[in-house]
């Protein structure tokens, strides 16, 4: 009446969960995050229950990430040539088949370190497989204009699904055995699966004009893949950035953190710091879902830069309290660029080539990580862990000044979210949401990434 237009409405966070498929895949990928955060702890209590030995359980666990470093292009290249909801609804069972089996040699009484290798490497590879196929599967799913929303609900389900599954792993291996810990954890597998057969993704409609599209070798995918990946400046400078982020990282918080941690203010504590990290990361969905930026790119890039506080605490003695304010800022940090990274691979990589670009980019993650941890210990034993702390805080920041660098990363920008107002439905060709158009039309996305 006074002329001032009204603020435009925003869409809810959970907005996509009204969304029938949407929400099946949510519960999917929580479930599934949160088996395979029980599954290490409970089968390390296994193996020293066992062997005692720390050799040993190097052993059970290493085979576990190599099978998942050996298959992971494997699994894009699946991932886009059948229906993504379907090979998830097969590596839930394997992952739970692999897990009851090794539920049943603890409990019967027969285990060896080789029977818990095979079965580890075959829970891998089911990992493998499954990674990128959830990550290409959230654009097919969740209306076009709540892309933004559902990349951070989905994040937020990752990490809840990380903080449950940990806890009730130790907890489970405590109070009951590891036998029946595992067997538990099979069973959360199956759930999973259950909640991926719900998913029903419309058919487009069938052209029998159109000549059926010619299907290349396996090799021939994997290297259009790759040229794929290639092809785009802001994406390989990023996996870059993150190769050298991820292996300071890892050798910083998960093997210096912990022996600095056992030295000085002790594990209680070390626990207190980790969960600040994960409480800044559920926090951070909610941040990011209700930013408007369209350069959310490179601010999530540079907001890495953030990762280094936790690195450089640690260096400094801080105390304990200053210690989990960091890692909270950092987990925030983490949760912006990982929706800001899902988006921009969603809005700008083709549909059916999607996974395998995600699948190189879970390569490059995966890659990092031993590396970092296998580093980071002689490193500490040669310059001291301050020295080596702080040289791995310049890397980090080195590597997002390069990234930085790249115009392709500083100038992509995401589409504008669509604005909704309660009662109408949307014009996205998903489901009809509930809340209707008032603003730019949002982004053409297609597929996400783990």
């Amino acid at each position: 009446m006074n002329g001032t237009p009204a603020p435009a409405p925003t869409t809810s966070l959970f907005a996509p969960l009204r969304h029938r498929p949407f929400r099946w895949l949510a519960t999917g990928r929580t479930l599934t995050q949160l088996a395979n955060a029980m599954a290490p702890i409970i089968l390390a209590f296994a193996v020293l229950d066992l062997t005692g030995s720390a050799v040993s359980l190097g052993l059970v666990v290493g085979a576990r990430s190599i099978a998942t470093v050996v298959l992971v292009l494997f699994g894009g290249l699946l991932a886009d040539r059948l229906p993504r909801p379907l090979i998830l609804q097969g590596t839930s069972a394997g992952a739970a088949l692999s897990q009851a089996a090794v539920a049943a040699v603890l409990l019967l009484g027969s285990p060896s370190v080789p029977l818990l290798v095979v079965l580890s490497v075959v829970n891998g590879a089911m990992s493998a497989m499954s990674m990128p196929a959830t990550a290409a599967l959230v654009p097919l799913v969740a209306p076009k204009d709540m892309l933004r929303s559902a990349n951070a609900v989905t994040r937020m389900g990752v990490n809840l699904g990380m903080i449950v599954g940990a806890s009730l792993g130790g907890l489970l291996a405590s109070l009951l055995s590891a036998g029946w810990g595992m067997a538990v954890n099979a069973a959360v597998f199956v759930c999973a699966g259950l909640a991926y057969h719900c998913i029903r993704i419309p058919r487009a409609p069938k052209d029998d004009s159109a000549p059926a599209p010619a299907r290349s070798r396996p090799l021939a995918e994997l290297v259009e893949g790759w040229r794929e990946f290639t092809s785009r400046t802001w994406v390989w400078a990023i996996v870059a950035q993150f190769f050298v982020v991820n292996a300071v990282a890892s050798g910083g918080i998960h093997v210096l953190g912990p022996t600095i941690a056992d030295d000085t203010f002790g594990r209680t504590a070390w626990g207190l710091v980790l969960a600040g990290q994960m409480v800044g990361a559920f926090v951070g969905g909610f941040v990011v879902a209700r930013s408007r930026s369209r350069h959310m790119l490179r601010i999530g890039v540079a907001v890495i830069a953030l990762d280094v506080l936790p690195l450089i605490a640690l260096a400094e003695a801080a105390p304990v309290a200053l210690l989990v304010v960091a890692m909270f800022v950092n987990g925030m940090a983490i949760e912006q660029f990982s929706v800001a990274w899902d988006l921009s691979l969603q809005e700008n990589v083709p549909p059916d080539r999607l996974a395998r670009v995600y699948s190189y980019d879970i390569l490059g993650s995966l890659l990092a990580l031993p590396l970092g941890e296998m580093a980071a210990g002689p490193l500490a034993e040669r310059y001291g862990m301050r020295a080596t702390l702080l040289g791995g805080a310049l890397l980090s920041l080195a590597a997002t000044a390069a990234a930085l660098c790249s115009r392709d990363v500083r100038t992509l920008t995401v589409r504008p979210p669509q604005v909704v107002a309660q009662g109408t439905p949307s014009p996205s060709p998903a489901p009809p949401a509930t809340e209707p158009a008032a603003g730019p039309a949002k982004p053409t996305a297609e597929p996400e990434r783990p």
